[in-house]
C-alpha cells in the first residue's frame, strides 16, 4: 500500500520558530507511525503540485502585525487557484507562534482555507506571547496527531 503523504509548510524565521518546525516534524515522524510520508517545505518554495500530492497538510506560520506571515501568504497566492477545484476536502492544521493573541492570523487563514474548501482536522494550535519550551511539545503533539490520523484513516 503506498504511504499517505502529510505535507508540511511552516515560516521559520527565528531559531524558536525553527525549534517548532522541527518539532511538528519529530512528531508526524514518530517511530510508531509507519504509513506516511512527511516533507517539509518552506513557504516560498513550496508550490501546486506539492499540495496536488499530499493527502493532507500541516500549516505553521507567525504573526506578523496581526495577520499570516508574508511567506505563508505568499504560498497561498501561488497555490489558490491551481489548488481550488482540486483540493476540495484536504484535511489541515495550523499553528501559529503569536507574540499577542493570533486572532487576527487565524481569521486570514481560515479565510483563504475557507475559500479553497479545506477541512481543519485539529484545533487550531496558537502558541501565544513571550516563547515557551511547551511551544514545541504542543508542536510535536499537533505533528504526530497529523500523521496518526493520516495513517489511521480518520481523515
Amino acid at each position: 500500500m503506498e504511504p499517505k503523504r502529510l505535507l508540511i509548510v511552516a515560516h521559520a524565521p527565528s531559531p524558536n520558530t525553527r525549534v517548532l518546525l522541527d518539532a511538528a516534524i519529530r512528531g508526524a515522524n514518530h517511530p510508531d507511525i509507519g504509513g506516511v510520508l512527511v516533507t517539509a517545505i518552506a513557504p516560498l518554495e513550496a508550490g501546486p503540485a506539492d499540495v496536488l500530492a499530499a493527502d493532507a497538510i500541516l500549516l505553521g506560520t507567525t504573526e506578523n502585525l496581526g495577520y499570516m506571515s508574508g511567506a505563508l501568504k505568499d504560498f497561498f497566492d501561488r497555490i489558490y487557484y491551481p489548488c481550488l477545484e482540486r483540493t476540495q476536502g484536504l484535511p489541515f492544521a495550523l499553528y501559529i507562534r503569536a507574540g499577542h493573541d493570533g486572532t487576527g492570523t487565524r481569521r486570514a487563514v481560515d479565510s483563504i482555507t475557507t475559500g479553497l474548501r479545506w477541512r481543519c482536522v485539529q484545533d487550531i494550535l496558537i502558541c501565544r506571547g513571550n516563547y515557551q519550551e511547551a511551544f514545541a511539545d504542543q508542536c510535536e503533539e499537533l505533528g504526530m496527531t497529523m500523521a496518526a490520523g493520516l495513517e489511521a484513516g480518520l481523515f
